[in-house]
């Protein structure tokens, strides 16, 4: 799971009103190279929740990324290394994602979330 995925998930438990960001417990991260598009770039900035972005990335051992940042860095070559990289190439293969209202975990199993909820919670 990629962190561009992280970014747009949240927990869908019955009741629950902060179910963003989940939390990520990693057991096994890998790196896969993937093409540096620019303008994929530039178009996805904008919809990054960026604290909870700096947030995963660091839980995944990633710690290259500015705490703050705007748009103007995109210009940036270094900036933009290291956002490609931190969106795309680094991959959750295997952990957990836990609700950070219920403390409920979703598990990640060969890069895929399993967020499919128990009878219960719907």
């Amino acid at each position: 799971m990629r962190l561009l995925t992280h970014n747009m998930l949240s927990s869908n438990i019955k009741g629950v009103t902060n179910g963003f960001p989940l939390k990520i417990e990693a057991v096994n991260v890998v790196e896969k190279q993937v093409d540096l598009n620019i303008d994929f770039l530039k178009n996805i900035f904008s919809k990054i929740e960026w604290k909870a972005f700096v947030e995963a990335a660091k839980s995944m051992g990633y710690s290259e990324l500015p705490e703050d940042v705007d748009s103007s860095q995109l210009d940036n070559q270094d900036f933009v290394t290291k956002f490609h990289h931190a969106l795309l190439e680094i991959h959750l293969e295997e952990g957990t994602l836990e609700c950070p209202e219920t403390g409920r975990k979703f598990p990640v199993s060969k890069g895929i979330p399993n967020m499919l909820l128990h009878e219960d919670e719907v």
